[in-house]
């Protein structure tokens, strides 16, 4: 580290001291967050200044509650309620960034996408449970029964141990805590050509004119 740098370190930690927050630290030296964060992370913050420290977090928190308030408030607005053809825009969405491209198949370690999903084909398409096909892909870590029982409750299909579920060789990782849920629709073939058809009507309408 050059005699610059230990400078900038220096007034980082300085700064720190003084209760000043890592976004303001890195504003006013005008480096990245995360430089920020890497040298003040240890850093104790005096006494004195400690109690500024709180009150400006606090107030973080507060500004950032009532932002969410005002998010849902907007979204309540914008989407007062959702119809079938707001639905079927979203399962093409859906596939559109998750799903197979030969086989009408969507899978994802998401349990609220892959619920979405089954409820749109179900209330849209009225597709029946023996129309699905659940399987699962997890890690050799995972207690494979808790797996079943999690993605059952999630699809409102009863997962067994005829269930197919690919156990794959390491340890889950992030948000894999019970592992990729796979739903493909037998005889979707027809239903897959709509879906893609709504893809490139969307493609079609949003091109620039």
């Amino acid at each position: 580290m050059n005699a610059l740098d230990k400078k900038l370190v220096q007034k980082i930690k300085f700064l720190r001291t003084r209760g000043r927050s890592i976004p303001e630290i890195s504003r006013i030296l005008m480096i990245s967050r995360s430089t920020a964060l890497r040298y003040s992370n240890t850093v104790s913050i005096l006494p004195a200044y400690r109690r500024r420290w709180l009150e400006r977090r606090n107030a973080s928190k507060i500004k950032s509650q009532r932002h969410l308030e005002e998010a849902k408030k907007n979204a309540e607005t914008k989407l007062p309620n959702i119809t079938n053809k707001d639905l079927v825009v979203i399962l093409s969405s859906l596939y559109w960034a998750e799903g197979n491209k030969k086989d009408l198949v969507l899978t994802n370690t998401d349990p609220e996408m892959i619920r979405t999903f089954l409820y749109i084909l179900r209330r849209v398409y009225n597709i029946p449970n023996n129309e699905l096909r659940v399987s699962l892909r997890i890690y050799e870590d995972l207690n494979k029964k808790e797996c079943l029982r999690y993605w059952s409750k999630i699809t409102g299909i009863i997962l067994n141990n005829k269930t197919t579920v690919s156990v794959l060789i390491g340890h889950k990782k992030g948000k894999l805590s019970y592992g990729m849920c796979r739903i493909r629709v037998k005889r979707g073939g027809r239903l897959l050509k709509e879906i893609f058809s709504i893809i490139n009507r969307i493609n079609l309408l949003t091109k620039p004119s």
